[in-house]
Order: structure tokens, then sequence, then C-alpha cells
């Protein structure tokens, strides 16, 4: 195909190497000259060779510019290439690009960060094609094929000096490492890695080109077993460089190893090694650049001291090594002074050689004998001859040399020592870091080597890619033929064959006096002129020229016998093997690599090979080891000589690499059938789209290219011969085109016919509207004119009107006002009165109160203080009678008189009571009387408001009287109120009396009781310990505030109950509830404390009460028992006094019941209440108090014969011994008695005194609170009166509704500490029941001597009610229960037939029972068999199966929200503990779920085209081959809908908690976004506008769904986000600043880099499309300098969100629930 017009190509320029240009003018063939038009317009003439008539290579299209496999490129030429590596490498700052199998690597200069873990992982499983470029690509494909294949893989990296070759090996171990893992504890991976350290400290070094480059080639083998896991690794190396150890070149440094010593010289190990700085060395200093930038040395050395010791070299041996090294940087400058020209010799005083020899561990002498000497051997003799000067200095270098080589060999043996497994290898992936073409001013023996290595290499790689082009045209049909191409199989012969270069060479070594001069002759005569690829330099006899695959390169000869030979002086190794220091390095049976191993036999013979036969054999190893395997190709290329960062050079543009893979036999164009069709669909017309996709692509090739022989028709894929994809595009690119015209000339006509159309109607509405305006112009006129005439007349009549009305409205003004100021004035007249009258009657009722007080508090005092000296008085009388024997002969007479009087004291309290009533009765009678007057007042008043109405002229003055009476009213009814609330006072006041008399009968009761207890005997003792522990619990519940006092008391709660005003505390402003609510809570704050301290009290005083009740018991025991007897005449006696106690106990208890209720109310309000008689609580505990006193007596009963029978022993033992004695003692015993009697009567006297004081000072201060009340109301009265009538009702009511709510807070308050008493009380009795259950089962209840019956345990006994909703068991069958219910149930079957969450609500209703039943080793067991049954299902039989793991879910949140619905607080927080890290397990089961989508993600979110044909494709090049095999599952977004449709349903009807299922679908819809946005920031092709229009119909579609399902507001919108503005940001236009200010407000979830790195990736499919350019992109980075973000530049796609399980109300009784046959729970029992 000929050039034509507009054609582009590209010219030749010796500055950028090739420009671009187009054709002015068609060619025609015998043109001599091209007409060409630069892009910067200028015309230029190119001519054309006549010998060679080549045209200049054409350009690809624009479409194809900047793609990431050179195989889409339609001409792959050296300037298309380079261009496609520039646009990529420069402008898009992406250093890889595929080449077909090859990887194209260009070493950036700069850190990128495109090696992150989170990198290795989005390309871990992704097939090579699908990602962009990059060497983790080709080290998963290497891994996936090892798996896939069962075959060994290569991966091989060449590349010249500089290119990146050790960085890309690193990374793809790291990969290997990263991905795999190892398959033991040993962490075999991280020894892997740390392999690379060593080696670069001790093979590589600075360069010209490299500031770390590898000066020897290595080929690790990665071993995996069976699981594919790291197991090992072995290393080979190759042609280390041993003369950079005596010779380094300008600008060049020795190995890293040397300088890290130096920089690690102050370290104290290194103190023996005496080194200093490496400008002191010789062997250091003679590049002149001993540092490199951004290198510290030292650092690197502790990296390289740590990865020996992680390799398992031990500081012993590392410091054997550093000797060495050390050793030989002095060796370097040893001086040898010249003797003569045949002589030498080292001074005897050498500091570096005395350091040497000290380091070695050798003889100074013979170190330096054997330097300046050289031992002789003939047939008959041996003899010394010296050296030279130049030979000695040769000698040295070459000891050093070898030195080094074997401390190298010895570890690299050590590393695959310790990188070998005892575990058998299956399989292998091969790393080879290689040395890659090399051509230098001045090349030697080493670049011989390596450019005859890459001449292997080559030749392997051209093998592999025929082999992998036969496959493919094999499996398309596809009949193929040999194409010629470049073979360079006669430059290896060249070399490597029977007498080449190598042979010749070896050969002239093995001659005496061989050199390189004969050795260049031999070479000349043997291959000049009889070989096309050998030449000779027209200057030079010293040199040779080989004809590489790559370029010429020329070889000094000078140097190749010396280094082919490699000799060392053997003495000055034996000299070396006496030492200990080196001996191991010279060890025979010295650890061998693994490479060594085919070949043991050759192992001793190695020594006597040249250096070119060793090479030659090794490398004929490493082909038969990379073609046993499948090699994986990576070049790198080395952009410039200046490491400046993403920068290519003229020089480098014509790199030999490039030219490499432009010769590389690439295969020609592919594409599937699909890929072409929608590609060139625009070339078809509808009659010629069949639905035979492979019959319609070949109609359109028939039809626009009719040479057949340009393409060829596959199985699967249509093979394009070069520049046929051009063409294609240029006809795509020209109906396009066309089709554009044709479009914009349509669309012109229309918008001309449009603005004609407009223009005419415009016309016509302006004239109608210009005609109805001058006719509603001239209606407007006459109606004027009408309207006029109606003005006047109406106007006239208006003013005439306006008069009379004024005249009218003026007298009937006065005649009210006047009405009003007389009815104001007798209105004020009796509003005065009526006030005067009020506030006379308050202040006098006042001052007689304030009196009344105050006298009642001076009578009150008086008492006290009178009583206080009689009790003073009686106490010291009733001391001195206890002193005598006759006090207690009245004491029973003094009792009975004392209980006569408490009787008449009582029966004085009953008449006061009745009294009292009567009186109340009286004044409920007075308030009927005021009621029925106040009514008929009320109906007077409602008669005279109706004759009011009638009287029409006397409404003002009526209205006024109204209001008068209604205040009247108003008032009348405040003083019904207030005789109300005297009621209610002498009400309370009935029930104060009440309540005093109960306290005085149980002031008797208590006395009778003291007295009783004090002649029981010292047995009873023992139980009432116990009943008194039992007694103090009760008392807390049941007893009452009471004291002592008598009449005075009386008087002083009678004082209390003054009237008081109906209001409540006087405030106006809001705050008042504030306020209230403030003081009732400290006042709560304080009464909580008291009580706290009188509990804690009273306890204190029991508690010593009891001891001293026991010691008392111990004295008396040893007293003896003559107080039985006594007791024994008097058992008649206390046998009558108890059943008379029981008759007034019961008594008492009735009256208390009968007079408890009426005064319930004042009860509860009082602030020491704390049981509510007649509520349940107190019923029941009045039950048990009644059962305990009927036991108690019972008791008595037995303990009374018992002593009865005991004291008739003691009498017949007594009287044996004397009768005198034993009256004398029961009179001492009786006299004790007495003394103990008085002395607990009067500490129960104390404490009585200490109530009473205690009460008084509550009601003093209960005093001063009224007080202050009647104070703040009598202050609001005389504010309220001082307001308006409808202000003072308003303040009325709030202040009504302020003491309401303080009195409700008060209630509620009180109410609060009944319920928590109660509660309290329970807990506290159901504990005592448990004891008691304990200590009677364990046996601890026996007694030795006979005594009475231990008492019930009290208990409360539950209702039926309490017990339903539970399910009872016997021990031993939760294995039998969780069989049924967890693991053979079935979640399909639950789901259908019974009710949601049956298997939790069956759960808890046993472990409920087990509960109840107090029972917590079954509780434990049951709850710890369901989880782990439910964690075995989950992983043993359905834990891959979503709908088994959402149908747990569901039941064991539900058996969650059950146990804090029924439970209580304690019960819940126990089990939680236990049951919370069941569902935080399921949290990764369902990750493990939801990332079984992932697969489903990429296609449907971004491959799958929904507008076929509208979006366009491209050329995907070979690498592309593998996704396009038929049969494969087609993903689309709808697969994706029906699978989240399909779980949402299921967790719907499992019943899954909706916030649950919302936070399941916000982590979903985040996998989602985080992966496709993860692909498409990897992913070249991907960016583009069509697919960020495919990406919002997408999303849009996932958007619909979620509004369909309800899910719209749970947040996981906002999770695709970031995924909705990458598409955005692809629509979006980006050309100017304004564009790049909306692109940084629309981008707010995107970071800084995820932003530039897809600007970076943007790539037009179509030709109206444009790139973005630089210039935009530093734009939008200085746009965003200032965010604050995340430097990655993935998204965390393993991010779990926290999940939170909220509480849901069951509204199902558990009573109601029926459990189903079919589960075979027939062995519970509802309880």
């Amino acid at each position: 195909m000929l050039p034509s017009h507009y054609a582009r190509v590209w010219l030749p320029d010796a500055v950028e190497a090739w420009k671009p240009a187009e054709l002015t003018k068609d060619y025609t063939p015998g043109d001599r000259a091209l007409c060409l038009q630069l892009e910067d317009g200028t015309n230029v003439e190119h001519k054309i060779d006549p010998k060679t008539n080549s045209l200049p290579p054409l350009r690809n299209p624009d479409i194809l510019v900047g793609e990431n496999d050179l195989t889409a490129l339609s001409y792959l030429h050296e300037p298309a290439v380079l261009h496609n590596l520039k646009v990529r490498f420069v402008e898009s700052k992406m250093i890889y690009t595929y080449c077909g199998i090859v990887l194209v690597a260009i070493n950036p200069y700069e850190s990128i960060p495109i090696y992150a873990h989170d990198i290795i992982h989005a390309y871990s499983g992704q097939n090579m094609g699908d990602m962009d470029p990059h060497i983790f690509a080709v080290a998963e494909e290497a891994y996936k094929q090892m798996a896939r294949d069962q075959r060994n893989q290569s991966i091989i990296v060449s590349g010249e000096s500089g290119a990146g070759k050790t960085v890309s090996a690193k990374y793809a171990m790291r990969y290997f490492a990263t991905v795999s893992g190892s398959s033991s504890e040993a962490n075999v991976e991280e020894r892997v890695l740390a392999s690379s350290p060593i080696m670069e400290a001790i093979g590589n070094a600075k360069t010209t080109r490299n500031d770390n480059s590898s000066r020897f080639g290595k080929y690790i083998e990665i071993g995996f077993d069976k699981n594919y896991r790291i197991i090992g690794a072995n290393m080979r190396t190759y042609l280390l460089e041993k003369s950079r150890v005596v010779f380094q070149a300008t600008e060049e440094r020795n190995y890293h190893i040397f300088y890290q010593l130096c920089a690690s010289s102050h370290l104290p190990e290194f103190k023996t090694l005496q080194l200093g700085s490496a400008d002191d060395f010789h062997c250091t200093n003679q590049g002149g650049s001993p540092v490199i930038e951004g290198v510290d040395d030292a650092k690197e050395m502790c990296s390289t001291r740590k990865a020996f010791s992680l390799l398992g070299i031990s500081d012993t041996y590392q410091m054997k090594l550093f000797h060495i090294l050390a050793a030989l940087l002095h060796l370097g400058n040893v001086e040898v002074k010249e003797i003569s020209a045949d002589s030498s010799t080292i001074l005897p005083d050498n500091g570096h050689l005395t350091v040497f020899c000290e380091l070695m561990g050798v003889a100074y002498q013979d170190m330096s004998h054997w330097l300046c000497h050289r031992k002789l051997k003939t047939a008959t003799e041996t003899y010394v001859k010296p050296l030279p000067k130049v030979h000695a200095v040769n000698a040295r270098d070459a000891l050093a040399k070898h030195i080094y080589a074997k401390l190298f060999s010895w570890i690299v043996d050590h590393i695959n020592e310790a990188l070998r497994s005892a575990v058998k290898q299956h399989s292998f992936i091969g790393v080879l870091d290689i040395y890659g073409f090399e051509t230098f001013h001045i090349n030697s023996f080493e670049q011989f080597c390596i450019n005859y290595a890459n001449e292997k290499l080559q030749q392997q790689f051209n093998m592999h890619v025929f082999k992998l082009e036969q496959e493919e045209y094999m499996k398309e049909e596809i009949p193929w033929t040999l194409i010629d191409f470049y073979d360079n199989h006669p430059c290896i012969n060249l070399i490597e064959a029977k007498m080449g270069v190598l042979d010749l060479l070896d050969e002239e070594c093995k001659m005496p006096k061989g050199s390189d001069d004969t050795w260049a002759q031999k070479l000349y005569n043997t291959f000049l002129k009889k070989s096309d690829l050998f030449d000779k330099p027209r200057m030079s006899n010293k040199a040779f020229i080989i004809l590489h695959f790559a370029d010429k390169v020329e070889y000094q000869c000078e140097g190749f016998l010396e280094k082919n030979k490699d000799t060392v002086n053997e003495e000055q190794i034996n000299v070396l093997k006496l030492s200990k220091v080196c001996l191991f390095l010279f060890r025979s049976g010295s650890l061998t690599s693994r490479s060594k191993m085919p070949r043991p036999v050759q192992a001793q013979r190695d020594h006597k090979k040249t250096v070119g036969t060793q090479f030659r054999n090794s490398l004929h190893l490493l082909m038969e080891t990379l073609n046993g395997t499948t090699p994986h190709y990576v070049r790198c290329i080395k952009p410039n000589d200046l490491k400046s960062p993403f920068t290519v050079t003229t020089a480098c543009a014509r790199n030999n690499r490039i030219r490499s893979i432009c010769y590389s036999p690439v295969p020609v164009d592919r594409w599937t059938y699909q890929e072409f069709f929608n590609r060139y669909r625009v070339l078809m017309i509808q009659k010629d789209i069949l639905s035979d996709r492979k019959q319609t692509c070949r109609n359109v090739l028939e039809k626009w290219v009719q040479d057949q022989d340009k393409y060829q028709f596959g199985k699967n894929k249509i093979f394009f011969r070069a520049g046929q994809v051009a063409y294609l595009e240029k006809l795509r690119s020209d109906k396009l085109k066309k089709a554009c015209v044709r479009i914009q000339k349509t669309i012109r006509c229309w918008l001309a016919r449009n603005r004609y159309l407009r223009m005419r109607r415009a016309a016509i509405t302006i004239q109608r509207n210009t005609r109805g305006y001058q006719a509603r112009c001239l209606v407007v006129f006459l109606r004027r004119t009408r309207a006029a005439v109606i003005i006047q007349k109406n106007q006239r009549m208006l003013v005439a009107r306006t008069r009379y009305q004024q005249q009218r409205s003026a007298s009937i003004t006065m005649q009210r006002l006047l009405r009003a100021y007389q009815a104001r004035q007798t209105y004020r007249k009796l509003l005065y009165e009526h006030k005067v009258l009020t506030i006379q009657r308050w202040v006098r009722g006042w001052l007689a109160r304030r009196r009344c007080r105050r006298s009642l508090r001076a009578v009150v005092y008086l008492q006290s203080c009178v009583r206080r000296m009689a009790a003073r008085r009686e106490l010291r009388k009733l001391r001195v009678e206890a002193r005598s024997v006759e006090h207690f002969k009245k004491l029973n007479v003094g009792m009975e008189n004392k209980i006569m009087q408490l009787q008449r004291k009582v029966d004085e309290q009953h008449k006061e009571n009745r009294e009292l009533s009567e009186r109340l009765r009286t004044m409920e009678r007075s308030r009927a009387a005021e009621s029925e007057r106040l009514g008929r007042e009320v109906e007077r008043l409602r008669v005279a408001e109706e004759e009011s109405r009638i009287k029409a002229d006397g409404v003002p003055s009526l209205l006024e009287q109204l209001s008068f009476l209604r205040q009247e009213l108003e008032t009348t009814r405040v003083e019904k109120e207030a005789v109300q609330e005297e009621a209610r006072t002498y009400r309370v006041d009935a029930e104060k009396v009440t309540l005093l008399l109960v306290q005085l009968e149980s002031d008797l009761r208590d006395e009778r009781d003291h007295y009783q207890s004090l002649l029981s005997e010292y047995t009873h003792l023992k139980e009432r310990h116990v009943d008194l522990k039992e007694e103090m619990t009760l008392s807390m519940i049941t007893s009452k505030p009471g004291h002592g006092r008598t009449d005075s008391n009386y008087s002083s709660n009678e004082s209390e109950g003054t009237p008081s005003s109906g209001f409540a505390e006087g405030r106006n402003s809001s705050d008042a509830v504030d306020m209230s609510v403030l003081l009732k809570l400290q006042r709560r704050v304080t009464e909580l404390e008291q009580d706290k301290q009188t509990l804690q009290r009273h306890l204190d005083k029991r508690e010593e009460a009891q001891q001293d009740q026991v010691k008392n018991a111990e004295k008396q025991r040893t007293a003896g028992r003559a107080e039985l007897d006594l007791e024994a005449l008097k058992r008649q006696e206390l046998e009558s006094e108890n059943k008379r106690l029981k008759t007034d106990l019961a008594e008492l208890r009735q009256s208390l019941a009968t007079v408890s209720n009426p005064g319930a109310k004042t009860t509860t309000s009082s602030p020491g209440a704390k049981t509510n008689p007649g509520s349940a609580p107190y019923n029941v505990l009045l039950e048990q108090l009644n059962s305990s006193n009927e036991e108690l007596e019972v008791r008595k009963e037995e303990v009374l014969l018992l002593r009865s029978h005991l004291v008739r022993q003691e009498v017949l033992k007594h009287n044996k011994v004397g009768g005198e004695e034993e009256v004398d003692g029961e009179l001492w015993l009786a006299y004790d008695g007495l003394k103990e009697t008085n002395s607990l009567l009067v500490s129960q006297l104390q404490v009585q005194d200490r109530r009473h004081e205690e009460e008084v000072e509550e009601l003093r201060e209960e005093v001063l609170r009224v007080r202050e009340e009647n104070r703040q109301q009598q202050q609001f009265l005389s504010q309220s009166l001082l307001l308006p009538q409808e202000a003072r009702i308003e303040a009325s009511l709030h202040h009504e509704i302020t003491r309401l709510t303080s009195d409700n807070l008060d209630l509620m308050e009180q109410q609060g500490k009944q319920d928590k008493m109660i509660r309290k009380l329970k807990k506290q009795l159901k504990v005592y029941v448990k004891r008691m259950e304990e200590y009677e089962a364990s046996g601890q209840m026996e007694r030795v001597a006979p005594g009475p019956e231990p008492r019930s345990p009290v208990s409360i006994i539950r209702k039926e009610r309490d017990f339903q909703g539970m399910l009872e068991y016997r021990r031993g069958d939760e294995s039998k229960l969780l069989n049924s219910l967890v693991v053979e149930l079935k979640p399909r079957g639950v789901a259908v037939n019974f009710l949601p969450g049956l298997p939790a609500y069956i759960l808890f209703m046993c472990l409920r029972h087990a509960d109840y039943s107090n029972d917590d080793q079954r509780v434990s067991i049951l709850l710890n068999s369901t989880i782990n049954s439910i964690k075995g299902v989950l992983k043993v039989k359905r834990g891959d199966d979503f709908e088994t793991v959402s149908f747990w879910l569901a039941n064991t949140c539900r058996f969650l929200h059950c146990l804090k619905q029924y439970s209580g607080e304690e019960v819940t927080h126990c089990l939680l503990s236990k049951y919370h890290f069941l569902l935080s397990g399921l949290q990764p089961k369902y990750r493990f779920l939801l990332s079984g989508l992932q697969p489903k993600y990429l296609p449907g979110m971004l491959e799958h085209e929904n507008f076929q044909g509208v979006l366009g494709s491209k050329p995907t090049g070979l690498r592309k081959r593998t996704s396009s095999f038929p049969g494969e599952a087609v993903y689309t977004v709808d697969s994706i809908l029906q699978q989240l449709s399909l779980f949402h349903a299921t967790l719907i009807q499992h019943e899954v908690d909706p916030e649950l299922i919302k936070q399941v679908f916000v982590q979903q819809f985040y996998i989602i976004c985080s992966v496709t946005l993860n692909n498409l920031l990897l992913r070249k092709d991907m960016c583009s506008w069509g697919k960020g229009l495919q990406i919002r119909y997408n999303v849009w579609q996932l958007e619909e769904w979620l509004e369909e399902k309800g899910l719209s507001d749970c947040g996981a919108k906002v999770m695709l986000e970031p995924l909705i503005q990458a598409a955005q940001l692809l629509q979006v236009k980006k050309k100017t600043e304004e564009d790049a200010q909306a692109i940084c407000t629309m981008c707010s979830a995107l970071t800084t880099v995820q932003i530039v790195k897809v600007l970076n990736l943007y790539t037009p499919v179509i030709e109206f499309e444009e790139r973005v350019s630089i210039s935009f992109i530093r734009t939008i980075q200085a746009l965003l300098k200032g965010r604050v973000e995340s430097p990655l530049l993935l998204m965390d796609a393993k991010k779990i969100f926290s999940v939170t399980f909220p509480f849901t109300y069951s509204p199902l009784a558990l009573e109601t629930i029926q459990i189903p046959s079919s589960l075979n729970l027939g062995f519970l029992t509802r309880v």
C-alpha cells in the first residue's frame, strides 16, 4: 500500500531520533522525494534512496498510541516502538509495557508507589492481560502456570547495566514470597528475601551507568511443595567480575561490602581490622567516587549483618569474613619495590602486609617472599625465580581476586545451604538476573562473555516465540509456513563451535609462549573474509569485531589470555592453607551448591579448565534448565545516562534493547470475532449483520480488503498482516467523518428552519397583540367615562352619610364613658373594703397561730424538762432499789403496775381518738352546710345574671357587677378549699394519734418481750443468735418510726395541723419546677445518706448485743444451773402471760389493719416510709411474721418441757449436796439477773430517748418548712392581689401546676423507693432460701443436745404466671436437644414450615428454666454446647452456604434479644461474654461468602458492555488471547443484581434484623466499589469516556435496586461515591483551569493519587476524544496540594466494618409457642 495524501510517516532526525510528519502530496512510484509537513508547520522534502527505494516508516493511528501491548500496533518498527514507550513513560509515568510475551521495563530512576502490598494483592489471581503491565503480572502468570500446567517456570530478566534488572528480579521474588508464603514455621520467604542484601553487598558495585550494578549473573530457583508454598531456594552464579577487586574505572566503585566495612570501622568489634576511610586504600579509591548519593554505607552494613544472621551464618564466621575482606584492602596497599629489571622485593617493615598477615593468620616472611618469587618445576629439579615488579604486582592482584572469588563462592554455598529444605521439591520458579548486552569504548573478555550469553538467550527467546506461534496457529487451525527472521545461530557457532573463538583462545592459553597478539592473528587467519559476522578494525591489529544480533562490538585482545587462564601462584595458596582464619575457604569438603551436584565427576578438574570453558559449560547447563521450563521474559531498558527521572535521551532512544524488540519475531495482529464486530460495526450496514459473527466479519473483510492474503480466519480469531489494522482504522475514521458531515448538515438545516419558523410566528404574534391593544384602549376609555359619573354620585352620598354617623357616634360615646366612670367608682369602693377585710382576717389568724405555736413549744419544753428530771430521779431510785434483795420481790408487782399504766394510756388515747373523730365529723357537717350556702348563693347569682341580660340598657354596669360576683365566687371557692384543707389537717392529726397508739402498743409488746427474754435458758441463746439475724432483716421491712411521748406529743403534732393556704411556694418564674426538682433530688440524697448511716448503726448495735448475749450465756453456763429452778417455778406464770400477750398482739394487729387504711396516703408520703400497709408486699411479710410467731410458740412450749425435766434432775443433784448453799446460790443468781435486767432496761430507755430526740428534730424541721411555705404563700397572695384578674388567674394556675408537679415528683420518688425495696427484699429472700437449702443438705443443722427444731426458711411463693414460657429437660439431654435443633435441622424446612427463630425460642426457654432452677452448671453446659454445635455446623457441614449462615445469624440474634428482654441485667451480662464471640465468628463467614461474588464484580461492572457497538473497543494485543476462549461465563451487572436479590430474599425469609441487613449490604457495596475502583486504577484500557458512561449506568442500576428493596437510607449509596466520582472524572471536560477546579470540587471522595492516576491512564477510544495534557495534570496536583489524605493508591478491599447488633423487642409470648412434632422434642416438658 503506497502512501497517499495526508498519510503520516516518521522521518529520521539527528537530535530527536525520529520526527512525525504528514504527506502533502500523493506518492507515485518513481518519485525521488516526498513532500512532507512537520507538526510545527514546516514543509520539508525527504529524498528517497534510489538504490533501496525505502520509504519512511508509517505512523500508527492516534488511537493505538500509548497501548500497553506493542503487538496491538499496526506498525511495529523502531520509531513506533520508541514513540509508544515514550508516551507511556514520559507522559503517563508508566514504566511497564507488554511486547507480546515480553515485559518491557524502563528504569524510572525514581521511587514510585506501585510495589506495595495492596498492589501485590490486586494482581494476585488476575489474568495477565486483564491488568496493566507490571512485574507482578509476569510473576503471577508464572505462578499460575506452574500450578495449572504442573511445569517449572523461569523469569528471564535481561538488560544493560543500569536498566534495573536487579530491582525487577527482587520484586518478582518478593511477589512469590508474599503470595505463596512458606509451608513451615521457618519463614523461608524471609530468608529468600534476606539473600538479596548479602548478594548486593558482595556482588554489586557502582558503575558509570548504575549505582547498584550487578557484576555477576545469578539464577535463583525458588522451590515449592505440592501446595505451591515456598519451601526453599537455590542460587547459581555466573562470571563474577573479579578484576573489580583490584581495579575500578573513573567514577566507579569497588564492591559495596568494602565501603560498608570502612564506614563501620568505628565500631568496637571492628577495631582489630585497623580500617579507616575508603580513600586510604588503593582498592577503593581508584574511581574517585567513594560515596553514593542517598546511600548510607553504615546502615547498609547493619542490614547485611542482619541478613547474615537470618541465614544462619554465625557471628564467628561473620568476623572471619570481615577479617578476610579487611585483609584484601590492606593487601592492595602493599607496595612492591623494584630491585632490578628481573627482581623485586617488599620491605620488611611494610605495615599493610603486617596487618594482612595478622588478619589472615599467616607468616609475614613466607607471604612477602612468595609475593615476589615464583617456584618453577622441571622434570629433574625445582628452583625459585624472582619476579619483576610488574609481575609481582600482578601476582598480588591475582591473589586478591582469587581470595575474593573463594569468599564469594563460600557465601553463595552457605546461602544455598540455609535456603535448602528437607521437604521434597515439587516444582520451582527460576529468576534469571543476568547481564544485558554491553558495548563500551573498550570491550574486553568480560564483555565478550556477556554478549555471548545474550546471544544464547536471544536464540532461546526466538525458539520459544515460534513455538508459541506454532501452537496458536494450530489451535486456530490456520496453515502456516516458515518465514524468514534474523537467526543468530551463525554468531553462536562463531563463538562456541569447534575451532571457534573460545576454542582458539583455550588453545593459545595452552601454548608456552602464547600471547594476545598471536591469538589475534589466529582469529584473523581463521575467520576474516570467511565469516560475515567477523571483521577486523582498520587501524588496529589487536582487536576484532563481531556482528551480534543487536549491534557490532569491537573487542580489544589485550588481557584475554590472562583473564581466561585466571592463574594464581600455588605457593601463595599453600601459605594461605596453613592459616586457621581462611582455612574454611580452601577445604575440599566445603559446601557445594545444587548447581554443581549434577556433575560431581568433573569437580576435581574444574580448576584446570579455563574461564571461557567453565562459562560455556555453565551456560549450556543454564540453557538446558531454561528449555525444561516455561520462560517469561522481562527486558529492562535504560532511558538516559544522567539518571534523570522519567526522561528519555536521543542516545538511549537508539538503544540496542529497543532495536532488539523491533527485530524480535513478534506475532501479527489478531482480533476475536466479537471484538472485530464491536470495533468495525460502523463499516457494516444492517443487512450485513448476521447472527454468525464469523460470517459477518468475513463478509465485511471481503468487501473492504480485496487482497485475501492480508488476513486469515481462524477458529476464534482473525489474523492480520502488518498495516491492515491501520487501513481498517482509516476506513472507519473516514466513515465516521462522513457520518459527522451528514449529521452536521442535517442539524444545520433543522436549526435554520426552526429559526425561520420562530421569526414568522413572532411577526404574527406582534400584529395580533398590537390590534388587541388598540381595542382594549378604546374599551378602557368608555369604561372610565361611565365610572366617573358613578363615582361622583357615590361620593356625594358618602359625605352626607359620614357626617350623620360621626354625630351619632359622638353622643353614644359620651353616654358610655359617663356610665363606665360611675360603675368603676362603685367597683373600686367595694374592692377596697373586701381587701381590707381579707388582710385583717389573715393578719389576725397569723398572730393567733404564732401565739399558739409559741405556747405549745414552751409547754413541750417544760414537759420535757420535768420528765427528764423525773426520769433521772426514778433512775437513781431504781439503782438504789436494785441493790436490795427486796426489790426482786417487788419486781413482778412493778411490772404489773407498769403494764396497767400503759393500758390506761392506751385507753386514754382511744378516748382522745374518738373525740378527734367527733370533731372531724362536726367539721364535715359545717363544711357541707357552707357548701349548700355557697350553692344557694351561686344560684342566686345565676338568677341575677339572667335578670341582667333582660335589661339591655344596663349591660355595661351589669357586666361589672357580674365580674365582681365572680370574684366573690372565687373568694368563696378559696375559702371552701381552706376549709377542706383544715379538714384534711384534722384527719392527718387523727391518723398521727392512731400511729402514736400503735407505737405505744408496740412499746408495750417490746417491754414484755425483753422481760421474757431475760428468763429464757442458755440453750435458747444459740437459737436466738440465728433468729436475731432474721429479725434484723425483717425489721428493715416492717418497723415503723415511733416514740414514747405522752400528751405533749399530741400537742406538738396538733400544732402542725394549722390551716394553710392552698398554694405551694410562690414563684413567678418558669424555673419553679426546675428548682423544686433540684431541691427534691438534694433532699433525696440527704435522706439516703441518713438511712445508710442509721442502718449501719442498727447493724453494729445488733452485733454488739449478740456478742454480749453470747458472753452472758457463757457466764451463766459456768456459774451453774441454779437459775433453772427459778424458771421452773415461774413456768405457769409465763404461760399465762404468753397467752395474754398473744391476745393483745392479735388485737393490735387488727386495729393496725383497720386504722392504717385511711392513713395509707399519709404513711406513703412521709419520708421515712418503707412499705405501704395494705399493699401486697406488706401482707406477704405480715403473713410470714404470723407463721414465724406461731412456730416460735411451739418451740417455746417444747423448751419449757425440756427445762422442767432438767430442773428436776438438778434439784435431785443439789439436794444431795446441801440446803443453805443452794438457797444462797439461788439468791445470788436472782440478784445478778435483776442487775442485768436493770441495765438492759436502762439501755432501752436511752435508745428510746435518742429516737425521741431524733423525731423531735425532724418535727422541728417540718414545722420550719411549713412556716416557710406559709410565708411564701402569703407573699404570693399579696403579689397576686396587685395583678389584673387574668394575670392573677394565670399566676394561680402556674403556681398550682408547680405545686402539683413537686408533689408528683415526691410520689414518684417514694414509689421508686418502694419498688427498689421490694426487689431488694425478694432478692435477699431468694438468697436466704438458697443458703438454707444448702445448709440443710450439708447436714450442719444437726444438734448434739436435744432442743427445739430449726425454724422453717422464709420464702415467697411464686405465682403460676412466673413459671410460664419455660421448657424443662432432664440433665444429660443437652446432646439430644442440640442434635435435633442444630445439627440435623435444615434451614430451608424451618423457613418454609415453622415460626422464624423457632430454634432460638426453644433454646432460650430451656435456658430460662435452668436459670430459674438456680442450676448454674446446667446453664453453662447448655450455653457452651449450643455455641459449639452452631460453630460445628458452620465449619464442617454448610459453612459456605449463605442460607445456613443467614439462618443461624438470625437465630443467634434472636437468642441474644430474648436474653435482654426476659432476663435481668446480671444474667444478660454474664451470658453475653460467652455468646458475643459466636456472633463475631459469623462475621468472617459473611466476609467469605460475600467475597465469592468478587469474580462477578470486575466483568459485570467494567468489562461487560451494555451498549454494544456504541462505546467501541481498541485492539487488545497478544495478552488478551487468554480471555477470548468461547464458552466462558459472561457476567453482567444483571448477574450481580440477581445474586444480591437472592441474598436479600434469604435474609428477609429468615427474619434477620433490618439494621443487620443494612450493615450487610453496606459491606457488600463497599467491596463492589473497592474492587471495581482498584481494577480501574490498574487498567489503562478501562479509562475512557465510554467506560465512564458504562460505569455510571451500572451504578445507577445498583442504586435503583437499593430503592426497590427499601435500602436507600442504609448508607450503601455513600459506599459507591468514589466509583461514581471516578466515572464522572472520565466523562468531564479536562482542558482549562476552570475544569481543573471543577474536578477538585467534584472528586471529594478520591485521593490526589487516585485522581492523577486516572488522568494519566485516560486513553481515547475514538478519534473525537483527546488525551489529558501534562500541564492539566500539574494544575490538578497544585490545586490538591493542601489536601490531608491517605497516600495509598488503592482502596482496602479487605476492610471489614464493625457490626452492631441492635436490640429488637419480640411481641411473641413464649407460653404461646407450639413445638412441632417433626422436631422430635417430646422429652421437653412445658412448665
